[in-house]
């Protein structure tokens, strides 16, 4: 396995905004640690969803869901 590149450099592209997160900006442990709990880190939210801090897979579907013509 390769080395997490953003480890020790602290991801200055991070959209996190949980101040307390020891995984902040560092995004191979942040990865890890949302998807062992069936989760998806916040970078993957747009910034209204993000700050409610529901990373559920379904919080992301529901946020990036398109809204069908009819």
């Amino acid at each position: 396995m390769s080395e997490c590149k953003s480890r020790g450099n602290k991801n200055k592209f991070c959209t996190c905004t949980y101040e307390p997160c020891s995984r902040k900006g560092v995004c191979c442990d942040c990865l890890q640690y949302h998807l062992k709990s069936k989760e998806l880190p916040a970078c993957c939210f747009p910034p209204e969803e993000e700050s409610k801090y529901d990373r559920s897979f379904q919080a992301f579907v529901n946020a990036w869901k398109i809204p069908r013509s009819k």
